[in-house]
């Protein structure tokens, strides 16, 4: 809706087909990942894993809405800290303790915190973490709906930054909990690689590898890890599937076809969720050809969430931007980034830019081998499918698609910016009056430093409604829409 009112309906139309296409890809990496953990964990067929996990979240996300999705996700993240929980403190013990993960790290060259090399062809260095990885997750919790949506769920402006600030140090405890992993299956592998040696058939499937090395011999627990897997990739898919369809229904559906009633939005809604969900399991089968998953994600995020989140920065912080610039520089920073987002799928980095560490298979002979019976479909690609190893290199591939995926975002996001900028001023963008509420201003500024700030009480004797309970934000409902039928029954629905 902001697009449409700093610009034009033309380019609110273009952020929302963006946006679909965004989150369709990414949803069906999502689903594919766990598919992979249950395969090695369990031997379960992979494409089943696949559907199953797409019928599931499509089933409760359409029947719940948005507060099937919140309350989901809160049993969930406990969930999924439990597995990373257990699997760290079982793998301390084994290894001999915290500094024995760390040296068997520091010794392999698997912790370098200090490559300050501002060279942007380099895949990660301080600089690609630190620059790209600024604009991918402003991208993520600035114009995301599934991250949106839950901002504007919360009563207040308040109660939303409080739940951002919680979800800031709940995104921390995650990512060290992952870490911490990494550096534990580093260190119970660091000298017979289960990748190189054959014994799993996908990169990705080294965690769940692990959990059953030193699991197996507690029941329930290597059933934990995959829980924690699920809940996770439920929790992302679910909330993907319900902002597709609120997108569609409030973007696409809604200025076309005015006169339907709530009771046909409704169903509308928990119609386009079935499709979504169709969608994102098909998108799955394209997620298994693009090799690293987590890169893949990421590449995706900022190939399509770059240009996105210039076309929002774009009107915020440009008055003069225009419908014309915006719109043009949407589609120039969309085409510029899968352009090296595609080229680099098909020439991938060689290996003085992607900087392989050493992967040992020496001691396979003698340890680890408690694994091996278990049953694995086969991944048809363990690398992108779409790479072109025998082409010559050109000067192209060396440099322009050899950039750091971590960059896709700030590329996308500075060409709109700048095409934006560049075809507004020749196409009327000073003469245009525009309502400063669509643009930052110091107010929105210091409004966030309003917590150091003392409120003055003023007593008034008028009393607030209970039921309000600080409610500042419009789109907040304290009531549930109900629907009569003929038999007078009630029937309760979420949008």
């Amino acid at each position: 809706m902001y697009l449409e009112l700093r610009f034009n309906k033309y380019v609110r139309l273009c952020g929302t087909i963006f946006y679909i296409i965004q989150t369709i890809l990414y949803t069906g990496i999502v689903i594919y990942a766990p598919a992979l953990a249950l395969n090695q964990v369990t031997g379960f067929h992979l494409w089943g894993a696949v559907v199953s996990t797409g019928v599931v979240c499509t089933f409760y996300c359409t029947l719940g809405g948005l507060k099937a999705v919140i309350w989901t996700d809160v049993f969930q993240i406990g969930i999924m800290l439990a597995g990373f929980v257990s699997v760290i403190i079982k793998a301390v013990l084994i290894q001999g303790g915290i500094s024995t993960i760390l040296n068997d790290a520091y010794n392999g060259g698997r912790l370098n915190f200090w490559n300050f090399d501002p060279n942007p062809l380099q895949r990660h260095t301080f600089w690609t973490i630190v620059i790209g990885g600024t604009f991918t997750w402003t991208g993520i919790y600035g114009i995301n709906q599934s991250q949106v949506q839950r901002f504007i769920s919360c009563k207040s402006k308040a109660q939303g930054k409080l739940s951002l600030y919680i979800n800031l140090v709940g995104l921390w405890t995650i990512l060290v909990c992952a870490l911490f992993s990494g550096l534990a299956l580093y260190s119970r592998y660091h000298d017979c690689d289960p990748w190189t040696a054959k014994k799993i058939s996908a990169p990705d499937q080294l965690m769940p590898y692990l959990v059953l090395d030193i699991l197996q011999d507690y029941p329930g627990l290597p059933g934990l890890f995959v829980a924690c897997a699920y809940s996770g990739t439920l929790s992302t898919v679910s909330s993907s599937i319900n902002a597709l369809a609120a997108v569609t229904l409030e973007d696409l559906v809604k200025p076309h076809f005015k006169s339907l009633s709530e009771r046909s939005l409704s169903w509308i809604s928990q119609g386009l969720s079935v499709l979504f969900g169709v969608l994102c399991i098909g998108m799955a089968a394209l997620a298994s050809l693009m090799g690293a998953l987590l890169q893949a994600a990421l590449s995706i995020f900022g190939m399509v969430g770059g240009p996105l989140l210039g076309l929002f920065t774009l009107g915020i912080l440009v008055p003069f931007a225009n419908s014309t610039g915006a719109l043009t520089g949407v589609l120039a920073g969309f085409v510029i980034s899968f352009w090296v987002g595609i080229g680099a799928q098909i020439y991938p980095l060689l290996p003085e830019r992607s900087m392989p560490l050493s992967l040992e298979t020496y001691g396979c002979n003698t340890t680890h081998n408690g694994t091996d019976w278990m049953s694995t479909t086969e991944v048809p690609f363990s690398t992108s499918a779409f790479q072109g190893h025998s082409a010559e290199r050109t000067p192209l591939m060396d440099n322009w698609y050899s950039i750091s995926y971590l960059y896709f975002s700030t590329i996308g996001t500075l060409v709109t910016l700048f095409v934006g900028m560049l075809i507004s001023l020749p196409t009327g963008g000073r003469k245009q009056n525009i309502d400063h509420r669509f643009l930052l201003t110091k107010e929105d500024v210091l409004s966030n430093f309003d917590i150091f700030k003392k409120k003055k009480h003023v007593l008034s004797y008028k009393s607030h409604p209970i039921e309000d309970g600080g409610t500042d934000n419009p789109a907040f409902n304290h009531i549930e829409l109900n629907f009569t039928d003929q038999s007078g029954k009630i029937d309760g629905t979420h949008l």
